[in-house]
């Protein structure tokens, strides 16, 4: 038995989901802890490829539970969406379970999300408008609605009517915008909960009845380490924790039943929206790389921005989540470069720094220090063993997990299922990795 963290090591879009994917076959329960329908995770199986957006994506396999946890925000007209492209594609959700204390993202939420964002002008965070900070917003200020209100709806009209009321004045009043129709509003909500009524349950206590019979959790994080609100690149950052420790709060488990947390990182780096990026290409090579790994985002269709790897923000997310090992995604993106750039520190007003710094004004003047390594000029979409990589590909796996000091225990290989090196399964494998945390190679 195994309880496993999947986190992204950069700023989300990393891979999570074909790894989280590929880790469900060994998983019993899938737990999504954080974040709302502005992420999105692609699956490619066969050919075949799934975009889920809150659902985990441990849904692809018929025996694994999946679990949508209390600390996620659940706008349900577009679960209900994606339910029904799953049913589409031949996908049940029978085993599907949503949290009752969940919030529930409401039409206000993402009038509220794109209006405020327009008013930001050059100041805009980036958000992907779908109400998701202004639901974690209403649940901090304790006006929130829960999905327990949703199904009760009967006994909690009162506290719809006076939340809809409530923002019709900062819409109108603030925003210049139409005031929604309470009663409209209600009608519509009432029949989500009808549609979503079967798949809710007390999630915590869901989980806890998986560890109790020792079975294999997965915690899926959505978005980041550097979207945390917390330890993220602060303002340009999502309103959850997409960091290890989230995931215990989200789901409603305590820290000492967590065995193993997995960090995911491209070969390279990418960002979606606005703030600081020390690596970012505005180059061909940048363009390059954004073609090749097809670096447009699963909710919005944004192009992603493309740098070079950032081993700094490698080991911050090494040792702001307490990493065991790595997934290593897209290293075949780079396959056709003559040599390749990693970042090994920064250079900050002429002095030199290998940690994140937390001062948003001084991320924002950090230039990047980079060592340069040969490329391969060789295809690796077909290599499913280390040693059937070339060796400067090898090389550049080996430099990556030295500087984060973490072993890499996946390498993905293009985004199909069967394009993965599986150095270490952390679920059930072998305590074997890539590289050793003293940096010497295993034999």
């Amino acid at each position: 038995m195994a309880n496993v963290v999947v986190i992204g090591a950069q700023w989300g879009d990393e891979g999570k989901g074909k790894i989280t994917d590929l880790l469900s076959k060994s998983a019993d329960v899938v737990v999504r802890s954080q974040g709302g329908v502005n992420a999105g995770h692609t699956v490619v199986v066969q050919g075949q490829t799934f975009k889920l957006h809150l659902i985990p994506s441990g849904i692809l396999y018929p025996d694994t539970e999946c679990v949508i946890g209390s600390g996620t925000v659940i706008d349900p007209k577009v679960l209900l969406e994606e339910i029904a492209q799953l049913h589409e594609l031949g996908v049940s959700t029978d085993n599907l379970f949503i949290s009752q204390t969940a919030h529930v993202t409401m039409p206000y939420h993402r009038l509220i999300d794109m209006a405020s964002e327009e008013m930001r002008g050059e100041h805009k965070i980036g958000t992907t408008g779908r109400g998701i900070g202004p639901t974690y917003a209403d649940k901090s200020e304790r006006t929130g609605i829960r999905i327990l209100d949703l199904l009760h709806l009967d006994e909690s009209e009162d506290k719809f009517v006076w939340a809809i009321e409530y923002k019709n004045n900062i819409l109108e009043k603030l925003y210049g915008l139409d005031p929604l129709d309470p009663k409209e509003v209600i009608a519509e909500y009432r029949e989500y909960a009808e549609k979503l009524r079967p798949h809710v349950v007390d999630s915590s206590l869901k989980v806890f009845e998986g560890i109790k019979a020792k079975q294999n959790i997965l915690f899926e994080g959505a978005q980041g380490t550097l979207l945390d609100i917390d330890h993220g690149t602060y303002p340009y950052v999502t309103s959850s924790n997409p960091i290890a420790g989230g995931a215990c709060v989200g789901a409603g488990v305590g820290p000492t039943i967590i065995d193993r947390v997995i960090g995911v990182a491209k070969a390279y780096t990418t960002r979606v929206g606005e703030g600081p990026f020390p690596t970012e290409l505005e180059d061909e090579i940048g363009e390059l790389l954004g073609n090749i790994g097809a670096e447009f985002g699963t909710t919005t269709g944004r192009r992603r921005r493309c740098g070079w790897f950032d081993a700094v923000i490698g080991r911050y997310a090494a040792r702001i989540n307490g990493l065991d090992c790595v997934a290593i995604t897209k290293l075949d993106v780079l396959d056709s470069l003559d040599e390749i750039k990693v970042c090994v520190a920064y250079d900050i007003d002429g002095e030199t720094c290998e940690h994140f710094p937390s001062n948003a004004n001084l991320f924002a003047r950090c230039q990047p220090i980079y060592k340069t390594m040969p490329g391969w000029n060789k295809p690796t979409t077909e290599c499913r063993s280390l040693e059937e990589l070339p060796k400067e590909a090898l090389s550049y796996l080996e430099f990556l997990a030295e500087l984060m000091d973490v072993p890499i225990a996946i390498v993905s290989l293009g985004a199909g299922r069967e394009q993965t090196i599986i150095v270490e399964d952390p679920i059930h494998g072998p305590k074997r990795a890539l590289l050793h945390r003293n940096g010497e190679p295993v034999a």
